[in-house]
């Protein structure tokens, strides 16, 4: 089975080089790749008598539940070398200059020689995986050099690969763990099952993280300026399907205020949102000190970094992506306490599937169900505050689990 694995990664890495031809994506991950292993080993082959911690994660998203960690860490003991390893372009191409880490590499195709060559460069104290990442020559080669190694923020389930008959290299990854943090109760009684003990239910450091954003969010005057004594429902993250949604929830409810951050900000696409607003619609791009913005029920913001700092003035929240691949970050509006609704996509992420089982948040189908979820927290002033209670006990019981795992990296 590792025979067949190895000609696996030889093949996807030939499938990357043909379709970097045209695809922008591949080709950054092919042109990051080129020379690497030298710049790798020239860059950090002299080895410091500092601790040195390396994070390998996957791409952006699972950044930011490494963040947290890195920043304790520092915060903590400011001697420690930080190297980051991502696989994916989205991860490395935005994060390749943060400031917290010493160096930060791609991580070379998962090879039994590149993992000997990657190992012995950066020659870490502790190896920390977020996630989803089982790259298995380099768990074999960190477990042959006696390297602790922790996953974190790991979350299972039972369809995965781990508890199929033919997982079982799967499953022997597992064991090169010194220690598994999980998000939940259920992940660790599924490992107990495949006879994996070490393992601690910390939860998931992106509770940690929205929450350093939330205490941190800049004022942003335009938004309270357009909200002014109205409520605001704040849509993020959203796609066509989403915004066919809201703009018609916007229509029907004229008194309400509405901001919707689109996923795509192409002209071509924010004008259609505009077109479909009677109430009238502004772009953020299009407002200066003199713009009447309160005269306007729907704000679009056009840029990105907004959205985080946004949610802080909302009433309610429509989080996008449900009607695609899967929710985007719920954590964002819930650290507010905001009542929550999104698409029928939201299973893959255990935060949406406790929320909608507690009632904080809703997931919808259609039109109808969006309004049947709207009303009754646009009219009830109880029930809303019922709920806003319910998420900001949510958010803030789910915090900790970065100084669980710093504990245990510092170890």
């Amino acid at each position: 089975m590792k025979g067949l694995y190895n000609i696996a990664i030889h093949l996807y890495t030939a499938a990357i080089t043909i379709a970097a031809a045209v695809n922008p994506k591949a080709r950054l991950w092919i042109k990051g790749r080129r020379g690497l292993m030298e710049r790798i080993e020239k860059q950090i082959s002299e080895r410091s008598t500092r601790p040195r911690v390396w994070f390998h994660i996957a791409s952006l998203g699972e950044f930011e539940q490494a963040r947290p960690i890195i920043e304790q860490l520092r915060e903590q003991r400011g001697d420690i070398e930080i190297i980051i390893t991502f696989f994916s372009p989205s991860g490395y191409e935005i994060r390749k200059s943060y400031p917290l880490a010493d160096a930060i590499f791609y991580l070379p195709a998962d090879t039994p020689k590149n993992a000997r060559r990657l190992i012995k460069a950066i020659n870490p104290d502790v190896a920390v995986f977020i996630k989803y990442e089982f790259w298995l020559n380099y768990l074999a080669e960190l477990r042959r050099c006696n390297i602790p190694t922790l996953l974190v923020s790991a979350i299972f389930r039972r369809e995965s690969i781990f508890f199929h008959p033919w997982g079982k290299i799967w499953r022997d990854a597992l064991a090169t763990f010194s220690n598994i943090f999980v998000q939940n109760d259920n992940s660790k009684l599924l490992l107990k099952e495949l006879g994996i003990e070490r393992v601690t239910v910390a939860g998931d450091t992106r509770f940690d993280r929205v929450r350093a954003i939330a205490h941190e969010a800049r004022e942003i005057a335009f938004i309270k300026e357009f909200r002014g004594l109205n409520p605001l429902l704040v849509a993020g993250s959203t796609w066509r399907r989403d915004e066919e949604l809201i703009t018609t929830l916007a229509n029907d409810n004229p008194e309400i205020k509405f901001v919707i951050a689109p996923h795509e900000i192409e002209d071509s696409h924010i004008e259609d949102i505009v077109k479909r607003c009677s109430g009238g619609a502004i772009r953020y791009t299009q407002c200066d000190t003199t713009t009447p913005v309160a005269d306007y029920q729907v704000i679009i913001l056009d840029t990105m970094g907004m959205l985080s700092a946004t949610y802080r003035y909302a009433t309610w929240a429509y989080v996008g992506g449900g009607f695609g691949t899967g929710i985007h970050n719920i954590l964002e509006p819930a650290v507010y306490g905001l009542p929550i609704v999104f698409g029928p996509r939201y299973q893959k992420f255990n935060e949406a599937v406790e929320m909608v089982g507690r009632g904080i948040a809703r997931s919808i189908s259609n039109y109808a169900e969006l309004s049947e979820w709207f009303a009754p927290l646009r009219d009830n002033a109880t029930l809303w505050q019922q709920l806003h209670n319910a998420s900001l006990t949510y958010t803030s019981s789910n915090c900790g689990a970065t100084e669980r795992i710093c504990e245990a990296i510092l170890k």
